[in-house]
């Protein structure tokens, strides 16, 4: 049997894993939901334990600053403690013997301290959660707020024994039929008066337990056809919410940063949303910029046709690179796969933007990933979360490196030498015009600009990061 002490369960595995494996658990009278692990530490690189990490040492000292400052890690609450790991094509799989399935707060509150207990056994210092991952929906808002504040207080107490802090928290604004076409984007005017209702609460929330940020993440903020949809009514409807979300911010005294996450496609035709540029063109139209900055997703740039560094370098360009979403996609599948990121090069290229725009002030690295299928154990969670906190830790290094070693910053000025001199400087102040560079160039032949060197650049990359070849 999948469960452990569990001799028969006749039930299929979606309704039976829950409901046979959290009995198994307490009849047991477990006092550990992890019971298969103590903490996970650094051991280096030549270690063969898979319970610690290689790269992730949290206290060493990368350019000034301890490993865990810079990289803030989170583990999301959704996809650790609520993902059952189903999909169109077959029912869930995950053991989770610490939730027995239901909506009760006594089941929410067990469910809560075995994710305390994840936190501090897998060394992870802060969390991020959606309302309804912590708490259900009831019949009525004022019934279901009821239940999130009691959970709150409960999340208050383990944070205050643990010293685990919330990076951010958001409002579910796309599972409930209600909003089936849209929170904030929404044609029936008492949805979208939910939705506000629902953010303002969860705002609350946020601020009571001291986030470092609140998430607004469109999920069905798109449509599927124009027929039935008034585009500019419902970006406008969108920026309205936005406006009255910063509005509360400034009333309840919340000094956290709040972030947009751009998502591309799925499950919409059409996402408002859909990358950073268009994001960012929404912010500045309607009034936003300064006010609301981004969370980038590797996962949603990949399926909007985009790298996570051209994103990220979008984002910090505009001074709104404000937190992450660490995980990967599979590029030939049009659908957010999140897995955890597990990549050492895409984290190095994540890590140099992130050092260049000075670091995070409010967000960090979330880990908003999820366990293949197949991988239904408990052990699984912490295998992933390790190998995306070491990926990153490497990364963090490298990206160091690649700035301590220099040559790709030197050749980057290089290339770009001629707009230092005063013609170009002039150009870029808006001190020049048509005539004047027709005149300048009118007579005389214009070659080719230097070379790109792309090769012996790339090669120059993978020398730093790879094998230490120029660390000096």
């Amino acid at each position: 049997p999948l469960v452990t002490g569990v001799q028969t369960c006749a039930l299929p595995i979606s309704a039976g894993i829950a409901a046979c494996a959290a009995a198994a658990w307490q009849n047991s009278r477990m006092t550990a939901a992890f019971p298969f692990v103590d903490r996970v530490r650094f051991e280096g690189p030549g270690t063969r334990n898979p319970f610690a990490f290689r790269h992730y040492d949290p206290d060493a000292t990368v350019d000034g600053k301890p490993m865990r400052d810079h990289l803030r890690f989170a583990a999301c609450y959704w996809h650790t403690m609520r993902n059952g790991l189903g999909d169109p094509f077959g029912m869930p799989t995950a053991l989770m013997p610490w939730d027995d399935g239901t909506d009760a707060v006594t089941n929410c509150l067990r469910r809560a301290d075995a994710f305390f207990e994840f936190l501090e056994k897998c060394s992870i210092d802060r969390f991020c959660f959606h309302d309804r991952d912590v708490a259900p929906e009831m019949a009525t808002l004022r019934e279901t707020n009821a239940v999130l504040d009691r959970v709150a207080e409960h999340f208050a107490a383990r944070m205050q024994a643990s010293g685990k802090r919330l990076l951010w928290g958001t409002a579910c604004l796309f599972a409930h039929p209600r909003y089936m076409s849209g929170a904030g984007t929404s044609p029936d005017v008492k949805v979208f008066a939910h939705a506000c209702a629902q953010v303002k609460h969860a705002m609350e929330v946020t601020h009571r337990l001291g986030g470092d940020g609140y998430v607004f993440w469109g999920g069905r903020e798109g449509y599927s056809s124009l027929l039935n949809r008034d585009m500019p009514r419902d970006l406008a409807h969108m920026a309205r919410l936005l406006h009255m979300a910063v509005d509360w911010k400034a009333e309840l005294g919340f000094r956290g940063a709040l972030f947009i996450e751009p998502k591309p496609r799925e499950p919409s035709v059409h996402q408002y949303d859909f990358d950073a540029a268009t994001v960012l063109g929404f912010l500045r139209e309607h009034g936003l910029v300064g006010k609301v900055t981004l969370n980038i997703e590797t996962n949603h740039a990949t399926l909007a046709g985009h790298e996570m560094e051209h994103e990220l370098r979008v984002a910090a360009a505009a001074g709104a690179l404000g937190s992450i979403d660490a995980n990967m996609g599979t590029p030939h599948c049009g659908w957010d796969t999140d897995q955890y990121p597990t990549d050492y090069a895409l984290a190095t290229r994540v890590m140099e933007v992130v050092l260049a725009s000075g670091g995070f002030v409010h967000g960090g690295l979330n880990f908003d990933a999820k366990r293949r299928r197949e991988s239904w154990r408990p052990e699984d969670l912490f295998h992933g979360h390790i190998a995306g906190m070491d990926a990153f830790a490497f990364g963090l290094k490298a990206a160091a490196a690649l700035r301590a070693d220099g040559r790709l910053a030197a050749a980057l000025r290089a290339r770009y030498t001629s707009w230092d001199s005063d013609l170009g400087r002039r150009i870029e102040q808006g001190g020049a015009s048509f005539t004047e560079l027709e005149r300048l160039v009118a007579d005389e032949h214009v070659g080719p600009p230097a070379s790109g060197a792309q090769e012996r650049l790339e090669d120059t990359w993978n020398a730093v990061v790879w094998d230490g070849r120029g660390r000096r």
